[in-house]
């Protein structure tokens, strides 16, 4: 499935609308070249769960940590300073049991040490937008594809 968004906003939208219909549990791989969304989509997703505050940018920690209203954490990682998926031990993700969300960046760089993905999406600038290729893991992320997009009909 691929899918055009015209601006930022389309992007913060289409992150809402994912946000919104999330599995319980998820892990969430966001692909593709620098530039093309994918911290823009993170923040978005992390807003319309409600988390406050400030949002970083991993680029530089690798991995921060919120707490969710609603429960449980999630993890927002950037991967793309690492040399190999063996220093993801040094991050200390290792003990995630309340994470409840997982949004990596720049996945193909802790193939191994990662959970597997529910959802991999893959960003790309495509003119003044960007557009998104879905790549669902399971039934489960094709189910939450389903849910987004009948979201996004009702709004």
């Amino acid at each position: 499935m691929l899918i055009h968004l015209p601006d930022e906003a389309a992007t913060q939208a289409l992150a809402a609308r994912m946000a919104l219909t999330r599995p319980p549990r998820a892990v969430l791989w966001l692909e593709g070249e620098l530039g093309a969304g994918k911290s823009t989509f993170a923040r978005a997703f992390l807003r319309a769960l409600g988390v406050t505050g400030a949002i970083r940018s991993p680029t530089y920690t690798l991995v921060e940590r919120y707490p969710l209203p609603a429960g449980g954490d999630a993890l927002h990682l950037d991967l793309y300073r690492i040399g190999n998926a063996g220093e993801l031990e040094f991050l200390g993700i290792g003990d995630a049991d309340d994470t409840t969300l997982w949004l990596v960046e720049w996945p193909e760089r802790g193939v191994g040490a990662l959970p597997a993905p529910t959802l991999r999406m893959r960003l790309a600038i495509d003119g003044e937008g960007r557009s998104v290729e879905f790549a669902p893991g399971d039934a489960e992320a094709r189910e939450w594809l389903q849910r987004a997009h009948d979201h996004a009909l009702e709004a």
